[in-house]
This record gives C-alpha cells, sequence and structure tokens, in this order.
C-alpha cells in the first residue's frame, strides 16, 4: 500500500473516494448517444466529415475488398478504427451507418470522459464537492461539448486525450512521477492518432518536461561525491523529455511508414489530391487577407472562450503567490493548439470553423479548478525524487474564494455567450443551422436545407439497392459519394478506390461487368474525384457513349444544389474522353 505524505495527514491510493466515477461516465455517455441518434437519424444534421469516417469503416469490414488500409490515410486511423466492432454489426442493421450511428457512439463515450477527466482534475486538486459538481455540470453541458459529443467528430477523442495528458503533467508537476510521463505520453500518441493537431502541444509538452526536469535536477550525496556534473543533469532532463516524446514519436513514425509502404505517400493529409490542400484549393479558399483571417479566429476563440483572459491572469497570479508550476501545463498545451489552429488559418492552410477552436473551453475550466486553492495531497504510487509534500498553507475546509466564485459565474456566463453565437452562420458555419430544429419559430431556408444533408445520397443508394445488383456493379469515387456507399444496404455492390482493383476497373468498367457509374459535376471537389480524372466529360455527356444517362437526382440536401448523375455501362470500350 503507497501512502502519500502532508502535514498531519496520510493517504492511502486506495482509499481515495470515487476515483471510479462509473455511473457518471454511463450516464453522460447515454445522454450523450441519444442526442447525437436524434441529431443525426431524427432530425438528419449528419456532420460529412464524420460520415466520411463511417464510411471508411464501411469499406474496410464490409466492401467487396474488405481490409484495414480500406480505413485511409488522409486522416489518421483512431477515429474510424474504435468503430470497428459496432461497424461489424452494420451488416445486419444498415441504419448504423447510414445514419451515422457508429460515430455518434464513439463521440459520445470520448466526450464523457472528458467530462470525467475535468471532473479528475478538479479531484486531484482537491476542490470542495460544490465546485466539483458546477464545473463538471457546465462542461458538460456547455452547446459546443454536447453537439461534438453527439456529431461523430474527432473532437470528441481529441479534447478526451488532451485533457488526459494534461491532467497527468498537473499531477506530474508535484509527484515527479514517471508513471504520470508515461500516461501523458501515450495520451499525446493516441491524440495524434485521432487528430494532426496534436503534434503541438505534444512538441510543446517535450520541452516543457525537458526545462521542469533540468531545473529541478538535485543529484543525490552520493552522486556529488563521484562529481555529478552538468553532464547528469542534462542526462536525466532529455530521459523525462524522451518519456513523453516516445509514443507519440512512435505513432507518427509508424502511421507515416504504413501510408507511404501502402500508397507511396507518407502525408496524404497534405500531399494527396483528397487531402486538405487539395480540398481548399478546390473549394476557392484563402481570398481574405490574414489580417482578416487572424481577426476571425480572435473572434471564434472570444465567443468559445470570452472570459480566458479574466482566467488566465487570476490563475497565473494566485499561480506566483502559491509558488504554484501548475498552471504553465495547460496554459502552453492548449495554447500551442489554439495558436497552431490560428497559424494555420491564417496561412490559408485551413477553414474558418468554430470546431477548431473548441480547445479553449477545457482551457479555461481547467484554469479555473487551479485558481481554488489545492486542497489535497498529490496522488502518486512512485513520488520522484522532485515530488512536493505540501498542500496548501490555506484550511483545507476554507470557505470559497471570491476570485473562485466570480470565475464560477463567468463560466456561466461564457456558456451563453457560446449558445448563442452557435446560432450565427457567419461564426458558427457548422453548427448553426440545428438552430432551426430546436428554436420555435426559426424558419430559415438555407438551415432547413442542410438538416436534409445526405438526403439525395440515400435516395440513390436505396434505388441502387432496389435492383438487387450483383457484386461490384457500381463504379464511384468516395471523395463525394462516400454517403451513398454509407447508406447502402449492400456496400458489396460497389467498386470503390480502395479496391485492389479500382485502377483497373476504373480504365475499362465494361469488361469488368461494371453496369453503372455515379458521376458528380467535375468542378469544385469534384476536380479530384477518380471518374472525373479519368473521363472528364462522364457527368455532362456520359464520356462519349461510355454511358447512358439513366437518373439525375437533385442535391437538395447540403450547401451544394448540383446534381447526381448515374449512368448506365453501354459495354463500348473506354478512352478516356
Amino acid at each position: 500500500m503507497t501512502v502519500i505524505d502532508r502535514p498531519a495527514l496520510s493517504v492511502a491510493v486506495h482509499d481515495l473516494p470515487g476515483r471510479k466515477p462509473w455511473r457518471m461516465f454511463l450516464v453522460l455517455f447515454a445522454i450523450y448517444t441519444a442526442l447525437g441518434v436524434w441529431m443525426n437519424a431524427g432530425i438528419g444534421f449528419i456532420f460529412t466529415d464524420s460520415l466520411s469516417r463511417v464510411a471508411a469503416v464501411s469499406a474496410m469490414l464490409l466492401s467487396r475488398d474488405p481490409h484495414f488500409a480500406a480505413i485511409g490515410f488522409v486522416f489518421t486511423p483512431l477515429t474510424a478504427a474504435v468503430q470497428i466492432p459496432m461497424g461489424l454489426m452494420g451488416h445486419w442493421w444498415p441504419d448504423l451507418l447510414r445514419w451515422n450511428i457508429t460515430a455518434v457512439v464513439m463521440s459520445a463515450a470520448f466526450m464523457a470522459g472528458a467530462v470525467i477527466q475535468i471532473r479528475g482534475i478538479s479531484r486531484d486538486r482537491g476542490c470542495t464537492r460544490w465546485v466539483t459538481v458546477i464545473l463538471t455540470v457546465l462542461f458538460a453541458a456547455n452547446p459546443m461539448i454536447v453537439m461534438y459529443a453527439a456529431s461523430g467528430m474527432s473532437e470528441a477523442p481529441f479534447l478526451f486525450f488532451v485533457l488526459w495528458a494534461t491532467r497527468r503533467l498537473i499531477r506530474w508537476m508535484r509527484s515527479d512521477d514517471v508513471h504520470d510521463l508515461i500516461g501523458a505520453g501515450l495520451a499525446f500518441a493516441l491524440a495524434y492518432l485521432t487528430r494532426y493537431d496534436a503534434l503541438a502541444p505534444l512538441f510543446v509538452a517535450v520541452v516543457l518536461v525537458t526545462v521542469v526536469s533540468w531545473l529541478r535536477f538535485r543529484p543525490t550525496a552520493e552522486e556529488r561525491g563521484e562529481g555529478a556534473g552538468p553532464g547528469l543533469r542534462l542526462w536525466a532532463a532529455a530521459l523525462d523529455g524522451a518519456v513523453v516524446m516516445m509514443p507519440g514519436f512512435l505513432a507518427f513514425a509508424l502511421w507515416s511508414f504504413a501510408s507511404w509502404l501502402i500508397t507511396g505517400q507518407a502525408f496524404q493529409q497534405f500531399s494527396s489530391v483528397y487531402g486538405n490542400s487539395s480540398i481548399l484549393e478546390q473549394a476557392g479558399a484563402g481570398t481574405d487577407s490574414p489580417i482578416a483571417r487572424l481577426g476571425f479566429s480572435i473572434t471564434e476563440m472570444a465567443v468559445l472562450g470570452p472570459a480566458l483572459p479574466v482566467f488566465a491572469v487570476l490563475a497565473v497570479i494566485y499561480a506566483l503567490r502559491r509558488r504554484d508550476t501548475e498552471v504553465i501545463v495547460p496554459l502552453v498545451l492548449f495554447g500551442a493548439i489554439l495558436g497552431a489552429q490560428t497559424l494555420l488559418y491564417v496561412m490559408g492552410s485551413t477553414f474558418p470553423l468554430l470546431r477548431f477552436y473548441i480547445s479553449i473551453i477545457p482551457l479555461c475550466f481547467v484554469l479555473v479548478v487551479l485558481i481554488a486553492p489545492r486542497g489535497a495531497p498529490v496522488v502518486t504510487r512512485r513520488p520522484g525524487a522532485a515530488a512536493s509534500r505540501s498542500v496548501s498553507t490555506y484550511p483545507e475546509q476554507a470557505g470559497p474564494s471570491l476570485p473562485l466564485v466570480i470565475s464560477l459565474c463567468l463560466l456561466v456566463g461564457s456558456t451563453l455567450v457560446t449558445f448563442v453565437a452557435m446560432g450565427n452562420a457567419r461564426i458558427a458555419v457548422l453548427e448553426h443551422s440545428i438552430a432551426s430544429a430546436i428554436i420555435p419559430g426559426r424558419q430559415n431556408l438555407e438551415e432547413q436545407t442542410n438538416l436534409r444533408t445526405f438526403a439525395a445520397e440515400r435516395r440513390i443508394a436505396r434505388y441502387l439497392d432496389d435492383l438487387a445488383l450483383p457484386e461490384g456493379s457500381v463504379l464511384l469515387d468516395t471523395v463525394q459519394s462516400y454517403a451513398v456507399v454509407a447508406s447502402s444496404n449492400n456496400p458489396r455492390q460497389f467498386v470503390v478506390p480502395s479496391d485492389a482493383d479500382f485502377v483497373r476497373v476504373l480504365n475499362n468498367p465494361a469488361e469488368h461487368h461494371v453496369e453503372y457509374i455515379l458521376s458528380v459535376p467535375n468542378t469544385g471537389r469534384g476536380v479530384s474525384d477518380a471518374v472525373n480524372r479519368r473521363y472528364p466529360t462522364m457527368y455532362d455527356t456520359g464520356a462519349g457513349g461510355v454511358g447512358a444517362l439513366v437518373l439525375e437526382v437533385p442535391n437538395d440536401g447540403g450547401m451544394d444544389p448540383s446534381a447526381w448523375r448515374l449512368y448506365r455501362v453501354t459495354g463500348e470500350r473506354q478512352t478516356g474522353r
């Protein structure tokens, strides 16, 4: 039994109450899942990136050529990979894929875990019960947190892993426990396998740990006797930094190597025609000036965390008074994420989306926790040589301080500001449409159209399913048609880019018994569509006799008004024009 000493108190690790809050997790998971089912299947509001990962799961498990590499290499794999167990059920229950439910379950579980991490940071700090309850409830009920818990997007697992790393490093600042460093390193590795954004906090975490370890290194009497000098100090600091860095480095190296080995491109997000750079070019983004983009980024952060400057100033002031270094951790980790997102947008390398700045919300909550005085010992199984034994000079049951009460009130106000801002189409490009479903009397035509996202794709899938086609009968590229694949009861009828023989089939569909080709306009994102790249006039003319038009389906959902066209293959050998 490990015991942690503090003045007049010893705490055994296994005697601490409430260390496994499974009931809270299950309740939150159930609520978020129910909201997700309502949002995705009930009103049809489905995020495109979320369903595209569901389509990748379908291709990996249920296609005519199932294999793990079908998960794709443009995005890191964890968001889709964790859907595999539930995705297997899609063979018997296609609605799980059609309505994005596998993704909803994924995001609901991870966001419930993120709420538990906020609660855990507060309990580690020794905050009073009422403070912990208020912080947990406010974070769980924040409208952005709720939406991205229910959306199936990557924000939920990303926030969970970054909060896990933050919690571990906050503990390490006092415990000097290598187990906390290991936990943080694993969290960063998993965060990278969720989003490329994790490279920014991983880098600053390695620098932070190395510097802190170097500053507080104290050689033992034996080491001093042996003449231990700066070399040993630097070696010890480098080891601590390596413990945090290695899991993330291995994740980065192995994923890049796998991508290069299978696709010939190590960084498809940046070099592939399906990657972010190509999408930006196809969308015609980047017309605003860098100053305007910077102003937009500041606006996005202001509506998600309007009280952040107050929290940061208070947390730093109290940290200096208490000689409490823990405040450095959330400031540099979340600051790196927000700084990287702002820089990328200013450079024109990403889109103006509110969700990219969601990290400011947990940053505000962690700073409020650190405004409160420490009221509990550091829980650690193996404290290091630099572990702090002190808890706080404040009484353990001290009443609420005025700055803490003000901070909690500001969190409530911030939540209201965020809720209002999410209904603004300019600020919340993706999120605002749901307002027409929850605000009585709000009849916005654009928002109602967005609530029918993927309705056309579901009609196409239903039409093809009714034909009872054999395997490999429909040729398409999932760059835009992923929702058709995800919505179908028979994914094996499609020939998709992840199939090993896709290029051969594309070059001569008739020879490979393809009966239909699904075509999209050769504009915008359609420029990267493999069918359009092979047959540039397919959408307009059927590529000069390659196919005969049998169906045109208007896209009445989402922001793209173009129609889908289904061509029946005529049997003529393909010429490419």
